[in-house]
C-alpha cells in the first residue's frame, strides 16, 4: 500500500505543531512558576531573617557582613524570651479574645446581613448607608468616646471593651455578607416557607450553609485583626497579666535599646498561630474572597 507523501507531510506538520504548542505551554508554565517561586523567596526573606536573628548572640546582631545562618545557633533564646516575660500567658489571653470575637461575629453579622438582604422595612436604605458610612470613620476618632462610655460602665481593665463590639457586627463584614446573601435565589426561601420554615429556619438551614465562603472570610479576618490588635488593648487594659501577645511583645523594647534576639524569637512564635490558621483556611479563604468579588 502506498502512502500519499502530501498526506504524510500534513500529518507530520500537525504533530510538529502539537509538539511546539505543548513546548510553549510548558515553557510558559515554567516561567510563571519560576517568577512565583522568586517572589515567594523575596517575601519569605523577612521571616528567614527573623528566624536567623532569634538564634544569634547579642554581639552578632550588628555584625557586618550579616550572617544569615548563625554558626552557633542559640536555641536558648526562645526559653529566655518566654522566661523573661509571661508570653505564654499573653498568647492565651489573645486566644481568649480571638475566640470571643469570632463567636460574636458569627452570631451578629449573619443576622444583621440577613435583615438587610431579605427584609423590607422603613428606612432600610438609609440605615444601610449609615452603616456603610461607619467604614469611613477612622477608628482612632472613636477611642475617646468609647473610653468614656466604658469608664462610666465600669468596664475598663476588663476584656469587655475588646469583645462587645463584635456582638454588634462589623460594618465591613455586614456589607460583605449582605452582598453575598443577595445573590442567593429567593426561590429557596419560598420553597422553605412552603415546607413550613420560618425566618429563623430559613436563615440557619438555607442561608448560612450557602454562606460558608463568606463566613470563612469573616472568621479568618476576625482572627487576624484581633490577634494583631495593639492599640485598643493598651488603652482599655491596665492589668499586667491581662495583656494580649501584641502588647506583650512591646516589653522587649527598652528605653535605650531593643533585645532584638529575644524580640525576634518571641515574634516568630507569636505568628505561628496565624500561619497555621492561614494554612488550613487558605483554600476556603481564597474561594470565599473570589466568590464575594464575583457575586458581590
Amino acid at each position: 500500500m502506498r502512502i500519499d507523501p502530501a498526506r504524510l507531510s500534513a500529518s507530520e506538520q500537525l504533530r510538529r505543531s502539537t509538539r511546539q504548542r505543548r513546548a510553549r505551554k510548558l515553557l510558559g508554565h515554567a516561567i510563571i512558576y519560576a517568577v512565583m517561586i522568586a517572589l515567594a523567596c523575596v517575601f519569605m526573606l523577612p521571616i528567614f531573617w527573623m528566624a536567623s536573628t532569634s538564634l544569634k548572640l547579642p554581639r552578632e546582631l550588628m555584625a557586618w557582613p550579616p550572617e544569615w545562618i548563625p554558626s552557633n545557633p542559640q536555641w536558648g533564646n526562645y526559653a529566655e524570651a518566654f522566661g523573661k516575660y509571661p508570653l505564654a500567658r499573653y498568647m492565651l489571653n489573645s486566644a481568649i479574645l480571638v475566640i470571643a470575637n469570632i463567636v460574636g461575629a458569627l452570631l451578629s453579622v449573619p443576622v444583621i446581613a440577613y435583615g438587610f438582604a431579605r427584609f423590607d422595612f422603613p428606612f432600610k436604605n438609609v440605615l444601610f448607608i449609615l452603616m456603610l458610612s461607619m467604614m469611613m470613620v477612622p477608628g482612632h476618632i472613636k477611642l475617646i468616646p468609647l473610653y468614656v462610655l466604658y469608664l462610666r460602665l465600669g468596664l475598663i481593665d476588663t476584656y469587655w471593651p475588646l469583645i462587645l463590639p463584635s456582638y454588634f457586627g462589623s460594618p465591613f463584614f455586614i456589607f460583605l455578607m449582605t452582598q453575598f446573601m443577595r445573590t442567593i435565589p429567593r426561590e429557596l426561601d419560598d420553597a422553605a416557607r412552603i415546607d413550613g420554615a420560618g425566618p429563623w429556619g430559613i436563615l440557619y438551614r438555607i442561608i448560612i450553609p450557602l454562606c460558608r465562603p463568606a463566613l470563612t472570610v469573616v472568621v479568618v479576618f476576625t482572627f487576624l485583626w484581633t490577634w494583631n490588635d495593639f492599640l485598643e488593648p493598651i488603652i482599655f487594659l491596665r492589668d499586667y497579666d491581662s495583656f494580649p501577645i501584641s502588647v506583650g511583645l512591646a516589653f522587649f523594647q527598652g528605653r535605650y535599646s531593643i533585645e532584638w534576639h529575644l524580640f525576634m524569637g518571641a515574634t516568630l512564635v507569636s505568628i505561628i498561630p496565624i500561619l497555621v490558621v492561614y494554612f488550613f483556611a487558605q483554600r476556603h479563604l481564597i474561594g470565599g474572597l473570589a466568590a464575594i468579588g464575583i457575586k458581590g
